[in-house]
C-alpha cells in the first residue's frame, strides 16, 4: 500500500514537472526566471528546464492594440501582464495630443515611436510599466521640443523634430535596456482658423511665385530675343564680311591670273617674233648666201647686187602709199641704175 503511495506521489511530480518544468522560448523571445523572488537567469531561444515552484518567470507588462474600433474611430489599447519578453522592433502609435508652439498655437500631433528591447533584465527591474513609460517620456518631449519652435518651423522641421525626440528618448530609453531607433509624426494639424490663414497665405504666395515666374520667362525671353537678333546681326556681318573678303580674293585673283595670262602671252608672243626673226634671218642669209655663190659664178661683186635689191625694196615701199605725192630720191640713184646694169649682166650670164 505504501509502495503504490510513493509511485502515485513520484506520478504527480512527473506531471507537475512535465507541465511547468519545461519552458519553449520561440525565436526573437526571451523569458526572466526568478529563484524564490529573486533573479536567475534569462532563458534562451529554444527548450529550457527550469524547477518547478522554485523557479518562476517574471511578468512584464506589455501594450496591445485591439482591432475593433471604437465609436470615436480609435483602436483600443489595452496593457496585459505576459512572461515572455518579445525582442524584435515595436511600434507604438501613440494617440493625438495638443501641444503649444512658441508663437502660442495650439496643435494636434501623433507621433509613430521604432524601440527595441536590447537587455530584457532591466525593461523587467529598473521600470514598472515599459510602455507607458516610453508613451509619457514622448508625450512630454515632444511637448517641450514643439514649444521651442514657431507653428511655421514645427511644420518644416518634421526631421529635427525626429531628430531631437529620438535623441532624448534614446538616452531615457538606455536606463530602461531600450534602444528608441527611430521616431516619426505622423500628423501636424493646426486649428482651423490658422489653416484657414495658411492656405489664403499660401495661395498669396503661389500667386507671388506665379508673377515672379512669369515676369521672370518676359525677361528670359526678351533676354533671348535681344540675344538671338544680336547674333544674328553679328551672323549677318560675318558673312557679309567674308563675302566682301572672298570677294576681293577673287577679284585680286582673277587680276593675277590675267596679269599671269598677259605675261605668258607677251613672252610666248615676244618668243613668237624671236623664231621668226631668226628663220627669217636664216633665210636670208641661206639666200644671201645662195646668190653670193651664183655672183662669184660670174665673177661680179655681189655687193652691189644686194644694195640695189635693198633700195629697190624701200623704193617700193615709198611710193606703195597712196597719199604719197613726192618721190624722193636719193643722191646714189645712179649707183642703183648701176646695179639694176649689174643684175642684168648677171642674168645674162646666167643664161
Amino acid at each position: 500500500m505504501g509502495f503504490l503511495i510513493v509511485l502515485g506521489l513520484i506520478a504527480i511530480f512527473v506531471i507537475v514537472f512535465a507541465a511547468f518544468g519545461f519552458q519553449i522560448v520561440q525565436q526573437s523571445e526571451t523569458i526572466v526566471i526568478e529563484r524564490l523572488g529573486k533573479y536567475s537567469r534569462t532563458l534562451p531561444t529554444g527548450i529550457n528546464i527550469i524547477w518547478p515552484i522554485v523557479d518562476r518567470p517574471r511578468e512584464i507588462i506589455w501594450r496591445f492594440v485591439k482591432q475593433d474600433i471604437n465609436l470615436d474611430g480609435r483602436s483600443s489599447i489595452s496593457f496585459r501582464a505576459v512572461t515572455k519578453i518579445d525582442l524584435r522592433e515595436t511600434v507604438y502609435e501613440f494617440p493625438k495630443q495638443d501641444v503649444i508652439t512658441k508663437d502660442n498655437v495650439g496643435t494636434e500631433i501623433n507621433a509613430i515611436i521604432y524601440f527595441q528591447i536590447t537587455d530584457p533584465v532591466k525593461a523587467v527591474y529598473e521600470i514598472s510599466n515599459l510602455p507607458d513609460a516610453i508613451e509619457k517620456l514622448t508625450q512630454t518631449t515632444l511637448r517641450n521640443v514643439i514649444g521651442e519652435l514657431d507653428l511655421d518651423q514645427t511644420l518644416t522641421s518634421r526631421d529635427t523634430i525626429n531628430g531631437k525626440l529620438r535623441i532624448v528618448l534614446d538616452e531615457a530609453g538606455h536606463k530602461w535596456g531600450v534602444k528608441v531607433n527611430r521616431v516619426e509624426l505622423q500628423d501636424i494639424n493646426p486649428p482651423q482658423e490658422i489653416r484657414a490663414a495658411m492656405e489664403k497665405q499660401m495661395k498669396a504666395e503661389r500667386d507671388k511665385r506665379a508673377k515672379i515666374l512669369e515676369a521672370e520667362g518676359d525677361k528670359q525671353s526678351q533676354i533671348l530675343q535681344s540675344e538671338g537678333l544680336r547674333q544674328a546681326k553679328i551672323n549677318s556681318a560675318e558673312g557679309e564680311k567674308q563675302y566682301q573678303i572672298l570677294q576681293s580674293e577673287a577679284l585680286r585673283q582673277s587680276k593675277i591670273n590675267n596679269a599671269e595670262g598677259d605675261k605668258q602671252s607677251q613672252i610666248l608672243k615676244a618668243e613668237g617674233e624671236a623664231q621668226a626673226r631668226i628663220r627669217t634671218s636664216e633665210g636670208e642669209a641661206e639666200a644671201i648666201q645662195k646668190i653670193t655663190q651664183a655672183i662669184s659664178a660670174t665673177k661680179s661683186d655681189p655687193v652691189n647686187y644686194l644694195v640695189a635689191i635693198r633700195y629697190i625694196d624701200k623704193l617700193g615701199e615709198m611710193v606703195s602709199g597712196k597719199d604719197n605725192k613726192v618721190i624722193y630720191m636719193p643722191y646714189e640713184a645712179t649707183g642703183i641704175l648701176s646695179s639694176i646694169g649689174g643684175i642684168k649682166d648677171l642674168l645674162t650670164a646666167q643664161k
